[in-house]
């Protein structure tokens, strides 16, 4: 009972000391929210740009095409040699026939319906689309299937799906970045404001220690202030990442540059990033607190 009433008191004291340091509680808040909407924004950006990297892979393909007239056993000799591969599993193995190239694109065109149909044999090749488990490997995977025998030749897009991995791969890098530079900043405006709010206070925390309070009973009220001033700050970036990204979502029909980038799906998303940045805001308020009441007070 003991310890819930001393809870209770730091947490009113807490309170207490937000409000008679009002103007400062504000700047604090509004540094905290104005640079936690920055990280909920690049939280944003970044998960989206993993997730399209990895909606891209997914697409990533190796189309191989065989040699003509070969046999259902030669066919499947090829699959099994594929499938061999250690970059690649026989369940990423889809194999496409001369025939069916030829059904589809007379269903797609006429002027090709009337060409192929002018041909006494079908010139199209049978071919495997093959997915990798690995895309960093695509190009070494592409040349070992082409060694194959049997295989006329393999292609994956060469050079552009390199260069659309790369473009991805920077962007998350540089969005995680800024995140962590993002929450060393609201860190340190936190842990001036307590600064700030301690200097003030420093008489009445003289006197605590002259009585014989506890280290621990001094720095509770701050650490809770922080967590206040924490919670406080992360709340309309909370509400603005829930509304903001929903309607962002319904405007752009859930893809960014004519469906080319899928976005993620705002259901659970926003509820996820919300809460990480409403606990972010806790946490970085409580070490901002901590971090001034550990080197400013050196107590």
């Amino acid at each position: 009972m003991k310890m819930f009433r001393v809870l209770g008191r730091n947490i009113r004291d807490a309170f207490k000391s937000v409000f008679r340091n009002f103007s400062l509680s504000i700047a604090s808040i509004t540094c905290s929210t104005i640079t936690l909407i920055l990280v909920a924004i690049a939280v944003v950006i970044s998960a989206n740009v993993n997730n399209a990297t990895s909606e891209l892979e997914k697409d990533l393909t190796i189309e191989v095409f065989v040699d003509l007239d070969l046999t259902n056993s030669d066919i499947e000799h090829i699959r099994n040699q594929i499938a061999a591969l250690p970059n690649v599993s026989s369940d990423n193995i889809t194999y496409i026939s001369g025939e069916q190239w030829k059904n589809d694109l007379i269903h797609e065109s006429d002027d090709i319906k009337a060409i192929l149909e002018t041909l006494e044999t079908n010139p199209l090749r049978s071919s495997f689309e093959v997915a990798v488990d690995d895309v960093n490997e695509l190009s070494e995977t592409t040349q070992n299937i082409k060694k194959i025998n049997g295989v006329f030749d393999a292609k994956y897009g060469e050079g552009k799906a390199e260069n659309f991995i790369k473009v991805f791969d920077v962007i998350e890098k540089i969005t995680i970045i800024i995140v962590v530079a993002l929450i060393v900043v609201t860190a340190f405006l936190i842990s001036n404001t307590i600064k700030l709010t301690i200097f003030s206070r420093r008489s009445e925390i003289e006197i605590m220690r002259l009585v014989g309070t506890s280290n621990t009973i001094i720095r509770l009220p701050f650490l809770f202030e922080g967590l206040i001033l924490g919670i406080i700050g992360s709340i309309i970036p909370a509400l603005l990442t829930i509304y903001g990204y929903v309607l962002s979502y319904d405007k752009l029909g859930g893809y960014v540059y004519s469906n080319i980038i899928p976005l993620i799906k705002p259901f659970s998303f926003v509820l996820y990033v919300s809460l990480f940045v409403m606990a972010l805001g806790a946490l970085v308020g409580m070490f901002g607190s901590y971090r001034a009441v550990r080197k400013y007070l050196k107590i």
